[in-house]
């Protein structure tokens, strides 16, 4: 006898969490989701037939659709004509989600994703109409776009609170969630994705992960449905003690005490026996995700709306393999110049592009590793899982690239062969007019052809442009809108080397520019000024100091400041921190030291140092561009510089960060600290590149949000009606808004005025104690982009040129 104060039903979803690597090889994983959708079938036909009567009632959820494409794959003819009539007769349920993805995909990707299982639910006769996902705690405000493109109406959230929370400040509640567009998903903001396991609902799967109680559950147990009965009872007394509006409740459960988990007939005779019994108080029911929003439509309560974005917490996983993740989002940048180059799929057809979709989103996938990744890495699955994680990144910057080339070659492309013209295609494939610089490349047994000097032609018009001659590449400038190209050659020259010593300049013969000059303007003015302690371009002075590096950027068009006073620490300064762990040798301390981490992603204990300037000098300067390298002493690494690249014409500076960060164990995360305004602070607006969507972070989110870092696409910008700075971030995609301190963590609609907001890029991490790469060692090249203009005053320009300024224009050596 159960005793509550309301007539309960559950709504019981069953299912099984797809993690790629997680409990397996990833091959495995797919054979294994393959035959569960096999034995999903059985279970029904076995209960249709009456051979198992007692599985009457069963009903199966493909959690993900990738699991159906691999089973439609391999099926016979028959399976899949079975497949689809269970599909209809409503016995197994199709999700609109492909995988339970990172925030990585961009939203091409994402409509790609969506619209398989659209695609599919149409080709059988029965539309889908709603999506589920596990694990993951957040989304892309584009991906509930994607979704209600492909024809999705609702959404089952499936939270884990593991170093994240659920949105809203309370779970199992539902909500409407507006697109950008207006569209509307109906939401539930679910519990944990085994639930279900916990009251007992799945012989032998038994967990106690959620609650906590006297019962030892350690999956297979022999007072299950005492268990059952006790946490039920007690379950339903909280929600009516929490004032649940609801006298239905669902949950999820999987067949088996795992992820991955098999589907499991008996879970059906266990409901039957518990309605024989407890029914009249408490009916449970297995149910689709379909039958279950219907039953919540069907209800008087009324249900909020909210617009924005939903940042995931578990997106972080990108930061551990941050050169994978670089690799990843050129990839990503590569494919869509293919499909702008080639929009009629006339070089590069269908099947080509998908495959590298299929690369990308393998990678995008949230599972970053096999779950003994920290505490042994040396473990055979744990390196064979990693490099075959990292190949997904590879294999789709292999397909890129190729495909990019394919089409090239197809547009007049040279390759090589003896008296190749030094003739050259530049196209600009973004959705933005653009002016950037743009290189030029030749073989390195090509240079004696240059060996007195060269000069660039503008086909067009026959001009000779400005250039600037680097290793094999000469650069020159040029300014294309939407889809324009433009053509050039490089011709021999005769270019004087002879530079005659400045009575003015004060600069001794160890070429070492210590002095401010006396008289800057005697003899013929420098388009760059380079001293020990500052670099002056035609658009911006950027001085720097030994304890913080660059304290000063200064817009000469404004004559305004472009750090931000109350900043941390000087732009691009790097921020490391390390969690000490007791035993640092002791893969049970390894473990420990990241385990009570929780939401703040660093220990208590946490040491935090900056790095610190060393050394600053010229690299080199020339008509077009600039260049200074700034040298830090970091802990945590044996080198770190900044190459700083100024601009002539155009108020923008290129900023690469290389480093060579050191191998350690501990629980580690590096920032690069961002801390600028476009000048006019109090009017300027931040704005985010996601998918889809272009988002004001800490306002543009659904209540209950991550506020602390958000993982981007192609950068950011500072934006006033008269004004913007964009920064464009191709290469490390998490942003940290929130303090770096540790600390309660704040989630949206919780923060004040006065609540600290600083800006970094946050490069790398290795604090998960499960399934992250272990260690950050290695080599690194980061690159920022920034550009000042008085010309773009809205969100929607500032933005796009960011991404034009990401992807860089398209050039190539042709016929």
């Amino acid at each position: 006898m159960i005793n509550t104060n309301r007539k309960w039903r559950f709504f019981v979803i069953h299912h099984s969490h797809t993690d790629i690597g997680y409990t397996e090889r990833q091959e495995r994983i797919e054979q294994y989701h393959v035959d569960f959708i096999r034995q999903a079938l059985q279970i029904s036909k076995d209960a249709l037939t009456g051979t198992r009567s007692e599985w009457s009632g069963f009903k199966w959820t493909c959690e993900t659709f990738w699991a159906v494409e691999q089973f439609l794959k391999e099926a016979s003819v028959e399976e899949k004509n079975d497949f689809a009539e269970a599909v209809r007769r409503g016995d197994i349920e199709l999700s609109g989600t492909y995988l339970n993805m990172t925030e990585l995909p961009d939203y091409d990707l994402l409509r790609s994703m969506h619209s398989k299982a659209a695609e599919y639910g149409r080709s059988i006769g029965c539309p889908v109409d709603s999506a589920m996902t596990a694990d993951i705690n957040g989304y892309s405000w584009g991906y509930a776009q994607s979704l209600a493109e492909a024809g999705i109406q609702h959404l089952f959230s499936c939270i884990h609170t593991h170093h994240g929370m659920f949105a809203l400040g309370r779970k199992q509640i539902p909500f409407w969630w507006e697109t950008p567009s207006g569209d509307k998903l109906l939401v539930w903001n679910g519990d944990h994705y085994m639930f279900g396991n916990e009251l007992g609902l799945c012989p032998d799967a038994v967990n106690s992960y959620l609650i906590r109680d006297e019962f030892h559950t350690p999956g297979i147990v022999d007072n299950r449905f005492e268990i059952m009965t006790t946490r039920i009872e007690r379950y339903l007394n909280k929600l009516e003690e929490e004032q649940y509006p609801y006298d239905f409740v669902p949950v999820m459960v999987q067949g088996l005490a795992t992820d991955n988990g098999s589907p499991n007939g008996e879970i059906a005779e266990v409901i039957r026996k518990w309605n024989a019994d407890n029914g009249d108080e408490v009916r449970i029911e297995l149910s689709t995700l379909s039958e279950f929003f219907r039953h919540l439509k069907e209800q008087e309560a009324d249900i909020p709306v909210y617009r924005g974005d939903w940042p995931d917490w578990w997106s972080d996983g990108i930061g551990s393999t941050p050169m994978q993740t670089q690799i990843y989002k050129d990839a990503q940048r590569t494919l869509r110049k293919v499909k702008r180059l080639d929009p009629q799929k006339q070089i590069v057809d269908s099947a080509e592009l998908s495959e590298i979709e299929q690369q990308l989103i393998m990678y995008a996938e949230h599972t970053w590793g096999f779950h003994a990744s920290v505490h042994s890495p040396w473990h055979w699955n744990v390196q064979m899982l990693e490099v075959r994680k990292l190949a997904y990144a590879a294999n789709a910057s292999r397909l890129a690239h190729s495909a990019l080339d394919k089409v090239r070659n197809a547009l007049d492309g040279s390759l090589l062969h003896p008296g190749r013209p030094f003739r050259y295609r530049v196209v600009n494939t973004e959705l933005h007019p653009s002016k950037q610089l743009v290189d030029l490349e030749w073989d390195g047994f090509e240079n004696e052809r240059f060996k007195d000097g060269l000069e660039v032609v503008e086909e067009s018009s026959g001009h000779v442009v400005p250039s600037q001659r680097g290793y094999q590449t000469v650069t020159v400038e040029a300014d294309l809108k939407p889809g324009e190209q433009k053509q050039f050659f490089i011709r021999t020259a005769k270019v004087p080397k002879a530079k005659t010593t400045s009575n003015f300049k004060l600069v001794g013969v160890d070429s070492v520019n210590d002095i401010e000059d006396m008289h800057p303007h005697g003899g013929e003015p420098e388009m760059f000024v380079i001293s020990q302690y500052a670099i002056e371009s035609p658009f911006a002075v950027i001085r720097w100091s030994e304890d913080e590096g660059i304290v000063s950027w200064v817009n000469k068009e404004t004559g305004e400041e472009m750090i931000r006073e109350d900043r941390k620490h000087g732009a691009f300064t790097p921020v490391y921190e390390v969690t000490p762990a007791v035993d640092p040798i002791n893969p049970s301390s390894i473990y420990t030291a990241r385990s009570s981490m929780g939401r703040n992603r660093k220990g208590l204990n946490v040491k935090r140092s900056a790095g610190r300037l060393v050394k600053a000098k010229a690299v080199g300067s020339g008509p077009l561009y600039g260049v200074v390298e700034l040298q830090f002493q970091t802990p945590g690494m044996s080198y770190y510089s900044l190459f700083l690249k100024l601009y002539a014409t155009i108020n923008r500076v290129d900023v690469a960060v290389r480093f060579h960060k050191d191998s350690v164990w501990e629980p580690e995360n590096v920032y690069i600290s961002l801390p600028f305004t476009n000048g006019s602070l109090d009017n300027e607006t931040l704005w985010l590149d996601k998918p889809g969507a272009l988002v004001r972070p800490w306002t543009d989110q659904v209540p209950g949000t991550l506020l602390d870092f958000s993982c981007i696409q192609e950068g950011l910008a500072f934006v006033s009606e008269d004004r913007s700075l964009m920064i464009a971030t191709p290469d490390t995609p998490l942003m940290q808004l929130g303090s770096l301190e540790h600390g309660k963590r704040l989630l949206h609609t919780q923060q004040r005025e006065d609540t600290e907001r600083q800006l970094y890029a946050w490069a790398m991490t290795n604090y998960w104690e499960t399934n992250f790469k272990a260690t950050l060692g290695g080599f690194y090249e980061f690159r920022y982009h920034l550009e000042w203009s008085k010309g773009i005053g809205t969100a929607d320009q500032a933005i796009g040129h960011c991404q034009a300024m990401s992807s860089g224009f398209t050039p190539w050596r042709i016929k």
